[in-house]
């Protein structure tokens, strides 16, 4: 059951991280966005999914909330290193940005938790 949960949370937070991406891609094309606006947009992508998958998280345990939505940002961003790796071959993030990253991913998925 905890594993279903945390996998379906997940798929939840994928998902709406492909929608929310794509999204993203029509209105920098559509308005020629700079690169600001656009990490800022990934930003908002990365903590708004977290937080959508550790809410499910949440609501469906309902038991230790908030560990369970840290759990899901933690499978999040672990699952999106390995992507990114993969799809580049090699390291190419800084530790900077890879310790950011993790932050926002565990502080989404940890505040989903809490509010369900």
């Amino acid at each position: 059951m905890k594993t279903k949960t945390v996998l379906r949370s997940l798929f939840l937070a994928y998902g709406l991280t492909g929608v929310c991406l794509l999204l993203l891609a029509f209105l920098v094309f559509q308005f020629d966005l700079g690169l600001a606006p656009v990490s800022a947009g990934i930003v908002a992508v990365y903590v708004i999914s977290c937080l959508a998958g550790g809410f499910m998280a949440g609501k469906i345990m309902r038991k230790d909330k908030y560990f369970w939505g840290i759990l899901v940002g933690l499978a999040y961003f672990i699952l999106l290193v390995l992507v990114s790796f993969a799809a580049e071959g090699k390291w190419d993030m800084s530790f900077q940005h890879l310790l950011t990253t993790f932050c926002m991913c565990l502080g989404g998925g940890a505040l989903g938790g809490m509010l369900a």
